[in-house]
């Protein structure tokens, strides 16, 4: 692998991997959270519009611009990013990434195809009501840091949207979508010295100038929210109660916490079946079709969630054993053998994960943008290694401190 910075600040990285398939990506360091002064839901608006036309390109063309080659192009927006991302065959890599660069530096957002792309995103914001599983961590979100830039819904509202205009989406465009916001990625089976000649030739071509070098641009501000603590139930017409319960949680910079963290709600609520809470309630007593503990990562925070979807008559049996399950976490270390295999678990599902060309290029970019370098897996290997029975009693001791969870529940 191969990284750098641009001179006019792009950070990049380029592996070699794969075969004939190649994956690009551009990662830009804003998203809901740094829409202060727009209208809620501009940054994932901007996601959907960015494809509408450019200075050289109207959307048809934009639209069947890698689909004749057999490629995708596609997008996302969190909370912290907004993310563009190609795969094609590698031959076609210079194309792709051409591609990202143009719609990321001329946008045109033209007004007719605005307006019909708002109808789509209040369409999409309109189809959470039927899915009450997303709803819901939503609403838990924006009520856990009510008053903070992270408490805003990444779709906004279908109010908010309707308000946005084409000037305000190249207004946010031009503000945020600055080179030292950047970060771009390639994974491919091309050599990495030429791949990394065509990026620096790419971000001469479509930033020729800066108006501020990198090292002078600052950080953006990230304040610490002061979470709520909430116990609410919020009337839903469906057959099911879905419920969430969860607390803040260490940060992206909290490193020694986070892999912590990661390796505890993997124990606790994790993919496999395996985990802690999967065996109780669904497994061993049939309460549930799915529970997870997710932890969710920010700049400044962070969010362990348990949530599940039950029957209405086994929604406190479900509470009162995964508060047994806790407590038995809290109260005694694991074993040896229990923490080692659990930590083989987690190493062999990144390894799997990891395995995916696009899933690494994704990685790299949020790595590059949050911590300026990429860790190989042998550090990520040792930090989970790293990790005592006795850091993981005390962390979910802190973590799932009943004086600082808070449920919500929709019945």
């Amino acid at each position: 692998m191969k990284c750098g910075k641009t001179p006019c600040g792009i950070r990049y990285a380029v592996k070699t991997g794969g075969s004939a398939v190649g994956y690009c990506a551009l990662s830009i360091r804003c998203g809901t959270r740094d829409e202060e002064g727009y209208h809620s839901g501009i940054a994932h608006l901007v996601e959907h519009t960015l494809f509408k036309g450019t200075a050289r390109k109207n959307a048809t063309t934009i639209n069947g611009y890698l689909d004749r080659l057999g490629g995708e192009l596609n997008a996302y927006t969190t909370k912290e990013e907004i993310v563009l991302h190609a795969t094609v065959l590698k031959e076609d890599l210079n194309k792709a990434a051409s591609l990202l660069f143009e719609l990321a530096t001329s946008p045109t957002f033209p007004r007719n195809e605005v307006e019909t792309e708002k109808g789509v995103v209040i369409d999409e914001i309109n189809s959470y009501k039927d899915s009450p599983s997303e709803e819901i961590y939503d609403k838990f979100e924006e009520m856990l840091f009510a008053g903070h830039p992270l408490a805003g819904p990444i779709l906004g509202t279908a109010a908010s949207v309707k308000k946005i205009t084409s000037d305000e989406l190249l207004k946010f465009v031009r503000e945020k979508f600055r080179p030292e916001n950047m970060a771009f990625t390639v994974v491919a089976g091309l050599n990495e010295d030429k791949m990394e000649k065509a990026v620096l030739k790419m971000a001469e071509k479509y930033f020729p100038e800066c108006e501020k070098p990198a090292e002078e641009m600052p950080e953006p501000k990230r304040l610490k929210p002061e979470a709520a603590c909430f116990d609410k139930k919020m009337t839903r017409r469906n057959h099911q109660v879905n419920c969430v319960i969860g607390t803040t949680a260490p940060s992206l910079y909290e490193e020694k916490e986070r892999v912590a963290t990661v390796l505890l709600c993997n124990i606790l609520g994790g993919p496999a079946t395996n985990s802690i809470l999967n065996s109780v309630l669904r497994e061993k007593n049939g309460w549930v079709y799915g529970v997870e503990c997710s932890y969710t990562q920010y700049a400044d925070t962070g969010i362990v969630a348990i949530c599940l979807g039950c029957d209405r008559g086994n929604l406190e049996k479900c509470c009162k054993a995964i508060g047994k399950e806790i407590r038995k976490l809290q109260d005694s270390p694991m074993s040896e053998r229990k923490l080692k295999a659990a930590k083989k678990q987690l190493l062999g599902q990144l390894a799997i994960s990891s395995d995916n060309g696009e899933t690494q290029c994704l990685s790299m970019g949020k790595s590059l943008l949050t911590y300026g370098h990429i860790a190989d897996d042998r550090q990520t290997r040792e930090k989970i290694e790293a990790v005592s029975a006795e850091e993981l009693m005390e962390l979910s001791r802190r973590i799932f401190d009943k004086e600082k969870l808070s449920r919500l529940v929709f019945a």
